[in-house]
């Protein structure tokens, strides 16, 4: 997966895209291809998460693509910020998803900054 510009901090209301392709499915059929933008928290306590974009893109049928790949674009929120805190962060990413006949699901994440809050005072960044 490989986001444009090579970047990894957005402000909100950008526009985040990239594309993505599939390796290693020569003779497998590809099922459809799941694109989501979310956020989680890491830390103590209860972890959260959110999805705030969810794309399905369906290979024609019986589709077997070693080559398989496409573009997302999707405008961002205006929160939940990314933030390193002490007791919680939370993190970014962009995931696909790939069911591949006969393996495990294909799964790539791609981590980005939403917004620029800083650490918290004495939070390792």
């Amino acid at each position: 997966m490989q986001l444009d510009g090579d970047r990894r901090a957005y402000q909100p209301g950008e526009v985040l895209s990239g594309s993505f392709r599939l390796h290693a499915v020569e003779g497998r059929e590809v099922g459809p291809v799941e694109v989501s933008v979310l956020w989680y928290t890491e830390g103590k306590g209860d972890e959260d998460s959110g999805v705030h974009h969810v794309e399905v893109l369906t290979p024609g049928e019986g589709r077997s693509d070693a080559g398989a790949g496409g573009r997302f674009a999707v405008s961002l929120p205006r929160s939940p910020l990314s933030y390193d805190g002490l007791i919680v962060k939370v993190r970014w990413c962009v995931r696909v998803r790939a069911p591949v006949a006969g393996w495990s699901d294909r799964v790539a994440e791609a981590a980005f900054r939403l917004g620029d809050v800083g650490p918290a005072p004495g939070a390792a960044a």
